[in-house]
């Protein structure tokens, strides 16, 4: 029998709890800035330095790509350094590349920058799931609906205030910059949090990567991640280009991007406390993903007079994302059971769901249009279906994999 040692919960008091919630909260404001907030000004962006659309394309890319990468170092860099720290470590490289790509002149430099935000987002991202499980083990639910909804605002004002904000104080630079601050005042709880970690190096080691990529579930969890994450980050940064060519305003097209992502900040609340008081949530991935379908072939035929029917109904159809961080912390029974699954549904995900936006906007000019990219998108509907739904049955890793 294959044994994977496991380290139990920690217990804290009431007051460190709070912190904890405090911080886990604020981070979670800070995971979707970096990768959304380009895509209302992706015009301007492209214009000011010189970028073709298969470039742009690969910018929208770096995200799943930063996950794929870095997200896949966070659980053994927690295992080592401890988890607060690699989170505050994710925040400053955060607040640097935000600040900084909002002062370059060129593609490359603004590229690497951008990267280093996203690996940032995609490393505290990786670790939420286990914070939560660390020291919330009985309101997974509660506390998943508490950051997703965190995070779901927080990709909205980003997606919403950021062609406002560069209208307002001088261009596209001030308009993706200021999120550096934003990143600034919410790393200062982790300051506090440091604490709780073990020395570094002492860390205890549980289940891996590796014991995770032999399991089934492991491997449905990826895909199900994998699809819905190409999906969200062709929606997040091709759909206010999509609005802007059907005759919509920059700031308009931005608006219509943000009520679809607001769409998320209700259902957010409910959808893991509901999905945690049931053994499978079969059900609830069903009635979710029909919109996909409803909502791409609505774009097809009427993208301007019913923009904010279809974006309402996709934004519902994107909410597959706060089920399956809820179901990482269902699927798994220990801490390191669910940083391990955490590490390797979202950087294999991440890695599949890369190929979205570039294949969008290579799909865009080479069409001049938006049929075939929903089309595409459409496609993929499928798999991400017959994934999800193995993925939402009563199961655990550690079960697959004989813990004991």
């Amino acid at each position: 029998m294959d044994r994977v040692s496991v380290s139990p919960p920690l217990r804290t008091s009431r007051t460190e709890s709070i912190l904890i919630l405090i911080g886990i909260l604020t981070v979670s404001l800070n995971l979707r800035p970096a990768a959304v907030s380009v895509g209302p000004v992706l015009e301007e962006v492209t214009e000011g330095l010189a970028m073709s659309h298969t470039v742009a394309g690969l910018l929208t890319s770096l995200p799943v790509i930063a996950f794929a990468g870095f997200g896949a170092l966070a659980p053994a860099a927690a295992s080592r350094w401890g988890v607060h720290r690699v989170t505050l470590l994710a925040l400053v490289g955060v607040i640097l590349g935000l600040a900084g790509r909002a002062l370059v002149d060129s593609s490359l430099p603004f590229l690497a920058l951008s990267m280093l935000a996203l690996a940032g987002m995609a490393a505290a991202n990786v670790l939420l799931p286990s914070l939560v499980k660390l020291h919330f083990p009985d309101r997974v639910g509660l506390l998943t609906a508490a950051y997703t909804t965190a995070m779901a605002i927080g990709l909205t004002g980003a997606l919403t205030l950021t062609v406002p904000i560069a209208e307002t104080f001088g261009g596209w630079r001030v308009g993706i910059g200021v999120w550096a601050g934003l990143a600034a005042v919410c790393a200062l709880p982790w300051l506090f949090l440091l604490r709780h970690d073990a020395a570094p190096g002492t860390a205890h080691r549980g289940v891996r990567l590796a014991d995770v990529a032999r399991t089934r579930l492991g491997w449905a969890m990826a895909f199900f991640f994998g699809f819905q994450s190409l999906q969200a980050y062709a929606i997040f940064g091709w759909f206010a280009q999509l609005w802007r060519d059907s005759g919509y305003s920059a700031a308009t097209a931005g608006a219509l991007v943000g009520l679809l992502a607001a769409v998320s900040i209700p259902l957010s609340l409910w959808i893991p406390a509901a999905a945690a008081r049931r053994t499978s949530q079969q059900g609830i991935f069903a009635a979710i993903m029909v919109c996909y379908p409803v909502g791409y072939v609505g774009l097809m035929l009427a993208p301007h007079s019913l923009a904010v029917l279809w974006a309402v109904i996709v934004g519902i159809g994107a909410c597959t994302f706060p089920l399956i961080l809820t179901m990482i912390g269902l699927r798994s029974r220990t801490p390191a059971g669910t940083a391990a699954l955490s590490g390797f549904t979202q950087s294999v995900g991440y890695l599949l769901a890369a190929v979205g936006p570039f294949a969008v906007g290579a799909l865009y000019d080479a069409t001049g249009g938006w049929t075939v990219p929903l089309w595409f998108l459409l496609a993929i509907a499928v798999p991400q279906f017959a994934f999800g739904m193995y993925a939402a049955r009563p199961q655990y890793i550690e079960d697959q994999l004989n813990v004991t």
